[in-house]
């Protein structure tokens, strides 16, 4: 994923606006960002807030954290599912439908195999022994037990995970009665109410070339929303070359098995939710600029700004496609 700047509404020591308050931290392997209109003494209570869901989506879905529920479940230690499990799985089968199967999040046999999920890539990945198990034809959710065809399958949520978790934040953030904030999670968003200004959200997205490390350094857009989610996708920043001098980036092909580079550099998508624009976004980069073009549109209340390689190839131009809704949210 790529990560997306929010533009700052303070000043560097003290808020611009009494009201609104600022809970940075670190959480399921990124940082985060809270900004909020509250007083300055609900601060604890947001931080917490964040703290608990972030444990709690550690336990539920990380495969980074051997003793997650997740990770049993790959292990076949166990069937048993939650409510986060259960979800993102109904999610995922749906964006896995509008793509022809293009979107799958059991692709874990093949994100371990090129190194994306924690472990060291294999040189001469066996893809086609590992496409064995993998397609979400292969699990489903029974009576809230998993049900594998085949015992081999396991599920990685990190195409979704961020966003999902950004929602829950969200979700916690309104129970505290609070109406006007923003909730980023490495660069997964959603926004609601008005920001410091009085005025829409400002997201900026970065320009999509290889070597563009530091977010927010060279920006390609800003996009301005409110009461909507927004995350993007691209490969200029998780790959790697491998020991033959190909790139070998971390979006993955589930019916090749291979590692997928397109004309597409990178997805910027609005969706009613993060947990849908996080998954929509990553959908896009499998499917490639035409395809998701075709596919995006037919959504209802979802847009896109995908940025991809100017013809001849050149990193300093792109060229860029958006949905029609996209031109009242440019600036």
């Amino acid at each position: 994923m790529v990560v997306l700047i929010v533009l700052s509404m303070f000043g560097c020591a003290q808020p611009a606006s009494d009201e609104y308050v600022r809970v940075e931290g670190f959480g399921i392997g990124t940082t985060y960002r809270i900004i909020a209109r509250a007083e300055s003494d609900r601060i604890p209570e947001i931080s917490a807030a964040a703290e608990a869901t972030f444990a709690e989506m550690t336990a539920s879905m990380s495969i980074f954290d051997s003793t997650s529920l997740l990770s049993r479940i790959n292990r076949n230690q166990t069937d048993s599912t939650d409510m986060h499990i259960r979800q993102i799985i109904s999610l995922a089968r749906g964006v896995n439908s509008i793509s022809d199967g293009m979107y799958d999040v059991t692709v874990a046999p093949l994100t371990e195999a090129y190194g994306f999920a924690g472990g060291k890539a294999q040189q001469q990945p066996n893809v086609d022994s590992l496409l064995a198990f993998v397609g979400m034809d292969k699990v489903r959710v029974e009576e809230e037990r998993i049900v594998k065809s085949d015992p081999r399958l396991r599920l990685d949520f990190n195409s979704i995970a961020k966003g999902y978790t950004v929602d829950c934040i969200a979700a916690e953030i309104e129970r505290l009665g609070i109406e006007d904030y923003m909730v980023e999670v490495g660069g997964e968003i959603t926004c609601r109410g008005r920001n410091p200004k009085g005025g829409d959200w400002r997201i900026a997205v970065d320009s999509p070339y290889d070597g563009n490390m530091n977010p927010g350094e060279n920006c390609q857009v800003i996009i301005t929303m409110s009461n909507r989610s927004l995350a993007t996708s691209g490969n200029y920043r998780r790959y790697y070359i491998d020991n033959e001098g190909r790139k070998i980036v971390h979006t993955i092909d589930p019916k090749t098995g291979k590692s997928v580079i397109t004309d597409l550099l990178s997805a910027t998508v609005i969706a009613p939710t993060a947990a849908e624009a996080d998954a929509l976004g990553t959908m896009c980069m499998s499917l490639g600029l035409e395809r998701a073009k075709m596919v995006i549109s037919g959504i209802d209340g979802v847009d896109a700004y995908l940025i991809s390689a100017a013809p001849d190839g050149s990193e300093e131009d792109f060229e860029v496609w958006y949905t029609p809704a996209m031109e009242e949210l440019i600036k």
